[in-house]
């Protein structure tokens, strides 16, 4: 059976977009231990929770973000399955904005660093070509919804 996690791909937008792709920044964070990958906040399931309570508790759990300080995008949903340390595993992400552009990021101990980054450089160190997929899939989204 695979182990199965959710999380929230968090982004924030410019307040004076650029021409090019830069308006949309992602929040990546970066692991503490094994390959110090980068990766949104996320976790594994626990009992009695659904997914996106899970992506909710794992962002504030990681990144110090609460549920109050995001507005989850309605329409976004997208379910990764790769192998992790030797073991099938499926993340479940959902797109969320932030509501404060400046928003205090606080890391626990299972992260290092994180960084807001445009579409090219989050794909860029987020190595696994699925993540990259969903970054490509939640920017496209976002942009085609835009007014």
């Amino acid at each position: 059976m695979a182990v199965r996690a959710c999380g929230l791909i968090i982004f924030r937008r410019r307040l004076i977009p650029k021409v090019d792709n830069n308006a949309i920044e992602f929040l990546l964070l970066q692991a503490s231990d094994g390959i110090h990958h980068w990766t949104p906040p996320k976790g594994h399931v626990e009992p009695g929770e659904n997914d996106l309570e899970t992506a909710l508790r794992e962002t504030q759990e990681e990144a110090g973000i609460e549920a109050g300080q995001l507005t989850i995008i309605e329409g976004f949903r997208r379910e990764l399955n790769y192998v992790a340390r030797e073991k099938p595993k499926t993340v479940i992400y959902w797109l969320a904005e932030v509501k404060d552009y400046d928003v205090e990021i606080r890391l626990s101990h299972e992260h290092q660093a994180y960084r807001w980054l445009g579409l090219d450089e989050a794909c860029q160190l987020a190595q696994f070509e699925e993540m990259k997929a969903a970054l490509q899939e939640g920017h496209q989204f976002l942009r085609s919804t835009e007014p």
